[in-house]
């Protein structure tokens, strides 16, 4: 044998082994990556009290939404529905906020939010809003109505990396007779009973949207404490189950059992009931680039199809003057101009919302007693060319989790499609929320962080699923997008916050919504208080 076919036999077995550290490290270096700060730039100019400039134009309206995310155009939508049009939206920071997507291309992905429950009874406002978008095909006030199955999320939607296999599903398997699967039943038997439960009004214990569920003592007593020391009070300690309950709330909420409120942990279980004629109990919605198709049909029916109702740019301050509102505004170029309005809806997180409005301690809301604790999260998106090679067990599925990872696992853009056949190019995006230490000194950290250390910090559940040459054999670019206030966390005691009661009660020239007056981030609660803030307007 020749001296030059050694070498080729060679050089091929040197790319059949797993990247060393420093060859990994040259493959993550070369692979291109952006990095968003979603909002940053202009909260952190608020929150530093940056000079206010005068105003080199002033538009007149009669109402403005301050606010582009979930709840800004749900009340857009809403208001054009019901045949008003006197009416403008300011986009903010981040055009859509946590339901924000990107693309590669024609393949698009989430910047945020990825999935929608299916929408129990009384989410009406949700169920309209599908039907309205055509997502929901028949029976918007049946129990079980007919979803478009292409936006329903097909098999296999999700498994788990679990001692180096995959296994279908992410609650860890346990033998029947284990102690492990006895909790498991356990457990999921008193979420049961939970979720059937009701109160002498009939109403259910655990709604969505939160603000219909029970008052009864016996279920706002959960609130009084963390959802572990409710584990722990009821003798559920199997690793396996404590494990997947901790996921769940760091999915949702932003936080482990230890911090949530066990009302809100419960709540997570409890409170969906949505069902489906066409699709299997706890199913869920889902486009490639997350909630966003949602969002643009809102878009396109409440701010027109030119997007003419539709301010660019964000709100510097907003105050009460006379029988009016008026907000000062910059848009994308530094300008400032005056929006004068005879009433405003603020659907702004309330952390800008504190800065902004200089009167909310005259509406009930106080800042140092109610504000939220905002939890930081990460959302990666890589483009890949074809698929890397998977460990042994269950095969891709849409949602892919590791057993103890760091992260939240990743989501595959084009799942809708593999039923049919793998396109050649794919977008994984992975979810990590930074739970480990204090929402603050987490924030500070990561404004330390160049390009490539964040991208370690994104790829922490991808390396464990996917050899280092298996992935970067198929990497073409990341982007990172920074979320330092992602979502609100239900930390205990949310459900008696006096703020957020005073701030949804308001009624006056200044409405909010806001899926922080619920005290949780999820799109049903954002779009509800949308909803309604526009109902108010109409009424």
């Amino acid at each position: 044998m020749s001296a030059t076919c050694d070498r080729r036999r060679f050089l091929r077995s040197l790319c059949a082994l797993p990247l060393l550290p420093g060859c990994e490290r040259l493959a993550q270096q070369r692979l291109p990556v952006s990095v968003l700060y979603a909002g940053m730039k202009a909260g952190h100019a608020i929150r530093d009290g940056a000079a206010l400039p005068p105003p080199q134009r002033v538009i007149d309206t009669g109402v403005i939404i301050l606010g582009g995310g979930v709840a800004g155009l749900s009340c857009a939508w809403q208001l054009a529905r019901g045949g008003r049009r006197d009416f403008m939206l300011l986009a903010g920071p981040e055009q859509d906020g946590n339901a924000a997507a990107g693309s590669y291309g024609e393949l698009r992905f989430p910047r945020g939010a990825h999935y929608l429950p299916l929408p129990s009874p009384e989410s009406t406002h949700v169920r309209e809003l599908l039907a309205d978008a055509g997502v929901l095909q028949s029976g918007v006030a049946d129990l079980r109505p007919v979803f478009d199955e292409r936006c329903v999320v097909h098999a296999p939607a999700e498994r788990l990396l679990i001692d180096g296999r995959w296994q279908e599903d992410l609650l860890p398997h346990a033998a029947p007779d284990s102690e492990e699967a006895r909790e498991q039943r356990r457990f999921f038997d008193t979420m049961a009973r939970y979720k059937a439960a009701r109160d002498s009004d009939g109403r259910r214990a655990f709604a969505v949207p939160l603000v219909l569920s029970s008052t009864d003592a016996e279920f706002r007593a959960l609130d009084s404490m963390t959802f572990a020391d409710w584990l722990a009070r009821e003798n559920f300690r199997a690793p396996g189950l404590n494990w997947y309950l901790d996921y769940a709330c760091r999915d949702d909420y932003g936080a482990g059992v230890g911090t949530v409120s066990a009302w809100a942990g419960i709540a997570y279980f409890a409170g969906r009931a949505g069902q489906a004629a066409n699709a299997q109990a706890g199913a869920v919605l889902t486009w490639p680039d997350g909630l966003n198709p949602l969002l643009r049909h809102m878009h396109r029916v409440g701010l027109g199809a030119d997007g003419a109702r539709r301010l660019d740019g964000h709100a510097l301050q907003v105050r009460e003057r006379g029988r009016g509102v008026e907000a000062l505004c910059l848009d994308a170029e530094g300008r400032a101009f005056l929006i004068r309005a005879r009433r405003a809806v603020c659907a702004m997180p309330l952390m800008l919302a504190a800065r902004l409005l200089p009167d909310l301690a005259g509406l009930g809301f106080d800042a140092a007693r109610d504000m939220p604790q905002y939890a930081p999260w990460l959302v990666a998106n890589f483009l890949l060319d074809g698929f890397p090679a998977e460990l042994p067990g269950a095969e891709l599925a849409w949602d892919n989790v590791v057993y103890g990872g760091r992260g939240l696992g990743y989501v595959v853009s084009t799942h809708q499609q593999l039923r049919v056949a793998r396109p050649p190019q794919t977008v994984f995006t992975a979810y990590v929320a930074l739970s480990e230490r204090a929402p603050g000194a987490v924030r500070r950290w990561l404004l330390t962080l160049d390009a490539q250390q964040l991208l370690d910090e994104a790829l922490c559940d991808l390396r464990t699923a996917y050899a280092p040459v298996a992935l970067w054999r198929h990497a073409r670019a990341a982007e990172i997008t920074v979320r330092g206030h992602a979502m609100a966390t239900p930390l205990p005691g949310f459900l008696s916050n006096p703020g957020l009661q005073a701030l949804r009660a308001a009624d006056g020239r200044l409405l909010f919504a806001h899926s922080d007056l619920s005290g949780l981030s999820v799109f049903e609660e954002a779009a509800w208080w949308g909803c309604r803030a526009a109902l108010e307007l109409l009424a």
